[in-house]
């Protein structure tokens, strides 16, 4: 098992590619939060989005951003992208658009998350890494993904190392 991580994802559009990447068995993740959990969690306003951020990064090494189509630019991914360079985590971004939906469709590849982004007085977009498959097949991006994530984590805490 590599080292235990954080899942940030946009929910409502790539929650089902999310959740194929987090159920690989390769990482240890967060535990989900249902939809009721979630619009629970809402309801608190920031204060408790926050709350609820920061208890599920504890004792987390690295947070793994799942980049879909809209992913980047977001309140809470930029928050939680912040918040994990801020306490000394790894950060790496993974595309997901080649994974099929429940639907059974793809969707269309999102911009870069990193972009952009300053942490202290560091932009984040030259340090962090965003990786893509070289895949079309949904089949070959999840295996692409599976075989290469635990390197990328790895990779992105010893870049934060450094920093």
């Amino acid at each position: 098992m590599s080292k235990p991580c954080f899942f940030s994802f946009h929910y409502a559009p790539d929650n089902s590619r999310a959740a194929q990447v987090r159920n690989m068995g390769v990482l240890e993740g967060n535990a989900p939060v249902t939809d009721n959990d979630w619009e629970t969690v809402k309801r608190g306003g920031d204060v408790a989005i926050e709350r609820w951020i920061k208890g599920q990064m504890i004792g987390r090494s690295c947070t793994v951003v799942l980049v879909g189509t809209n992913t980047a630019a977001r309140k809470w991914i930029n928050y939680e992208i912040e918040e994990s360079w801020k306490s000394g985590k790894g950060v790496v971004g993974i595309h997901i658009h080649g994974l099929k939906d429940l639907n059974g469709n793809q969707s269309t590849k999102g911009s870069n998350p990193f972009q952009g982004l300053i942490v202290g007085n560091l932009y984040l977009s030259p340090i962090v890494k965003l990786y893509d498959t070289p895949f079309t097949t949904s089949t070959y991006v999840y295996d692409h993904i599976k075989e290469n994530i635990a390197k990328w984590v790895d990779e992105a805490v010893q870049i934060r190392n450094r920093y």
